[in-house]
């Protein structure tokens, strides 16, 4: 099995709406363009939309209302068993009375693929998640990576033209999933299929997509690379969700091509950095910890924002520190530093950061 071999598939969602009874709105004018051969994750928390959205994709759900079209053909109704989606979810729902051979012929089998060709798919496969050793192997003689990648090699061996995967690795430890993580990635490159994956785990995110949609309350917050949403957050909700990131309320002012925080000292922001960012009234300023710095009371280093405050907290985490600071105009500030970095013995302390590293992003509504 081959990139060429697999037709990646382009989905939309125009307008999608979907609501239970007369509950919430679960999800809420979902317009998204999934492009061919690419992975894209849907990431937020519990409730948030992302799951839903991926079952209405999956075909388990019916939209309230819109569209869901997969290369161009309108699906939103069409049965499950119809789409010709490979799906891998947490709990890999293996037989276990079979080896992991037949697990992975079975949707051959109900396809009625002819016998040689479907060794050599079986092969192909087997070969593609390396477990060519373990064909033989009954599905309980198997580490959970390994059901994991017998799950995938199963939705991907009938050569889907999109596969999708809700929450596949978290029933995985941390330093196995980081081992799965590259080997999906690999298997991506390989297969070239288009892949869209659920997860509520930033750092799983950040790491195998290649576009990240982050959902909250039934909308798309924003959608962009791993770059563009850590360094240029459309929104706090995204700042905050997407890494760890300092959020700080004030009063936006536009001053002649350059937003300014006033909160406090008035915090310098450079230019205007997305459509979204207010060009007056109520807002944040968002900086990320590693772009800060702490340094004794009263330095200011040129062409940086210095806000005062007391250092209350050094933690250590082994490839860097973390230091937490009491402000003096309220709230705190978290500084993340290289271990051997220099820290100021006076708890009186000065938090920089350059004006390039901070953003300016509407103020955070609370979903209801």
């Amino acid at each position: 099995m081959t990139a060429s071999s697999s037709k990646a598939a382009e989905v939309r969602f125009v307008a999608v709406a979907k609501q239970y009874g007369v509950g919430p709105v679960a999800i809420e004018n979902l317009d998204l363009t999934i492009r061919r051969g690419e992975f894209i994750t849907l990431l937020g928390p519990s409730g948030s939309g992302k799951t839903t959205a991926l079952n209405l994709l999956a075909g388990f759900q019916e939209p309230t209302r819109g569209q869901i079209l997969i290369d161009g053909e309108d699906v939103s109704r069409v049965p499950a068993h119809k789409r010709n989606i490979g799906l891998v979810f947490q709990h890999y729902a293996l037989f276990p009375h079979m080896t992991v051979r037949e697990n992975i012929a079975y949707p051959l089998k109900q396809r009625r693929v002819p016998k040689a060709e479907m060794a050599r798919r079986i092969d192909d496969v087997l070969r593609m998640v390396s477990l060519e050793a373990f064909a033989e192997r009954m599905p309980r003689q198997l580490s959970g990576g390994q059901q994991q990648r017998v799950a995938v090699a199963r939705a991907i061996v009938f050569e889907p033209r999109l596969l999708l995967m809700d929450e596949p690795l978290g029933a995985l430890d941390r330093k196995l999933r980081e081992t799965v993580q590259l080997e999906l990635k690999r298997i991506h490159r390989e297969l070239g299929a288009t892949i869209v994956f659920v997860t509520h785990d930033q750092e799983e995110a950040l790491v195998m997509s290649d576009r990240i949609a982050v959902f909250n309350a039934g909308r798309i917050q924003q959608v962009g690379t791993a770059e563009e949403l850590y360094d240029f957050p459309q929104t706090q909700f995204v700042a905050q969700f997407l890494g760890e990131s300092n959020c700080w309320a004030g009063e936006i002012e536009n001053r002649s091509g350059n937003i300014t925080v006033v909160s406090g000292a008035g915090w310098k922001v450079a230019g205007s950095t997305t459509a979204q960012t207010p060009s007056s009234g109520r807002g944040a300023i968002v900086v990320r910890p590693e772009r800060c710095r702490v340094v004794p009371h009263g330095e200011s280093p040129g062409e940086c924002n210095a806000v005062p405050g007391r250092l209350r907290e050094v933690v250590y985490l082994g490839s860097l520190r973390k230091l937490v600071v009491d402000l003096d105009a309220g709230g705190t500030a978290v500084v993340t530093c290289p271990p051997e970095a220099a820290i100021p013995s006076d708890p009186a302390v000065n938090v920089t950061f350059p004006i390039s590293a901070a953003r300016a992003v509407p103020a955070h509504t609370p979903s209801a």
